[in-house]
């Protein structure tokens, strides 16, 4: 296996399994957790992004096939999606695929937050563009939520990845007309966006 990626709770590496090009998603021990209260919390992340992303393809939103969970490595073992990162290419796109693949993103988180999944990172580098088609990887910060808050937090993350790495206003608001076309309460979490922003504002000038 070839290591490709290693943050504070996976490792990530590339390989085959049964013929086929994966991705294998570990969770690391942390040695400073008794053993078994470190076993069963990694035990439920892994179960918990494994459902996560089942039930995100469900809704039909593009994301990796999961071939295998291995409870005793802690791992998933998933489809590799051979593509490229968005936050790679899209400087490099013309506005109107620009504008495509950001109201394709807003459908699918649209879909996403209709079936109550929050996905917890979304950001150009956890959206991966096949064949003119958008993966999202990485459910690892997910969970499950009906909350407008919950929603908000999620689009207001990818907000500010698009400020900070692609400066380029237009982007976002196309993500939230794609949004708020596919979902009955579009309106409503892109207030809670605004408020969250204030939050943010407020925060800075008391600190």
């Amino acid at each position: 296996m070839e290591m490709i990626k290693k943050g504070a709770e996976a490792e990530i590496y590339l390989s085959t399994w049964m013929g086929r090009r994966v991705v294998i998603k570990r969770r690391i021990r942390k040695g400073y957790r008794i053993k078994e209260l470190d076993e069963k919390i990694r035990k439920q992340r892994t179960r918990r992004e494994a459902i996560l992303m089942a039930e995100a393809r469900k809704a039909g939103v593009a994301v990796p096939i999961i071939y295998e969970i291995n409870n005793f490595e802690m791992e998933i073992v998933m489809e590799y999606v051979d593509g490229e990162r968005l936050k790679d290419i899209i400087e490099k796109l013309d506005d109107n695929e620009k504008r495509r693949i950001c109201q394709e993103i807003g459908k699918s988180i649209a879909m996403l937050h209709k079936n109550g999944i929050i996905h917890g990172d979304i950001t150009t580098s956890n959206i991966i563009l096949r064949d003119g088609k958008i993966h999202f990887i990485d459910f690892g910060l997910g969970m499950k939520s009906a909350e407008n808050e919950a929603r908000g937090v999620d689009l207001h993350l990818l907000m500010e990845a698009f400020n900070a790495a692609h400066a380029d206003e237009r982007l976002f608001r196309w993500v939230m007309g794609g949004y708020k076309k596919n979902f009955e309460k579009g309106n409503e979490v892109e207030r809670k966006i605004e408020e969250i922003v204030r939050r943010g504002r407020y925060m800075r000038r008391v600190e």
